[in-house]
């Protein structure tokens, strides 16, 4: 399968877009994954292609966060590694499923999200009580939430903020920072599987990856600065269309 220079660049722009979303408010996969598959690429190797941008874009989102303190490295060192394992085992599991369920399942998990992304309330907008200890945490939710992301992974960035907001305690904005790190993390430990064990494309991967670089950082200093009403609502509207289309021809 060939890609032609203006399919690219319509990847490279979705990407950039998909990028400042998932750095604000988590699940730019939500945008990108469906129009992947639109082009033939079985899913596995969609979401395998996928990570190759995610990867960068949760990089640049974590470098700007990171520099902006509002993340503590300390805190969550054994949950980057419980992270990066649980995600490697859900890559293990994507790579042994037929394409056939996946084609099944992944429409349905997408409008999920959408429902999800329409009915949830409203995140912590400043500190709360912390539940359980960053130990924990990275016993439960980091690697339960990195499984995910190497199974499938949209949504993973939101998944993480809530978790941190609900069992840590922290604000929005610390917790979408701290949710960075994990993501880059166990984004990363899914694009190494795929490269070793799987298969993806590399000229959309590439453009993907320079547009999620440029999007996750503007997102990142938009997470600071501006909040998520906005871009929440328009993931709903997308991710609804998508995943109607992907039904109505599956």
């Amino acid at each position: 399968m060939t890609f032609g220079p203006e399919l690219l660049l319509l990847f490279f722009m979705l990407a950039m877009a998909a990028g400042c979303i998932d750095a604000i408010a988590g699940g730019g996969g939500l945008i990108l994954l469906p129009f992947l598959m639109a082009t033939g690429m079985p899913p596995a190797t969609a979401i395998a292609t996928n990570k190759l941008g995610s990867t960068a874009g949760s990089l640049a989102a974590t470098v700007h966060f990171v520099k902006k303190k509002q993340v503590d490295l300390r805190l969550i060192r054994f949950q980057i590694l419980t992270a990066f394992v649980g995600a490697a085992l859900g890559s293990g599991l994507l790579l042994t499923m037929h394409s056939d369920v996946l084609e099944q399942v992944i429409p349905v998990l997408l409008i999920g999200f959408g429902i999800y992304f329409l009915m949830a309330p409203r995140l912590g907008e400043v500190d709360q009580h912390q539940r359980i200890t960053p130990f924990v945490f990275g016993l439960t939710a980091a690697p339960l939430i990195g499984f995910y992301d190497g199974f499938f992974g949209p949504g993973t960035g939101a998944f993480l903020a809530i978790a941190f907001v609900s069992l840590m305690g922290y604000n929005l904005v610390k917790a979408t920072a701290h949710a960075k790190v994990l993501n880059f993390v166990s984004n990363l430990a899914s694009l190494i599987f795929f490269i070793v064990f799987g298969d993806l494309y590399w000229s959309v991967g590439i453009a993907m990856l320079a547009g999620q670089v440029i999007g996750g950082s503007i997102g990142a200093r938009l997470a600071i600065t501006k909040g998520q009403k906005l871009i929440r609502i328009v993931m709903v509207i997308v991710t609804f269309s998508v995943s109607i289309k992907l039904l109505w021809f599956s």
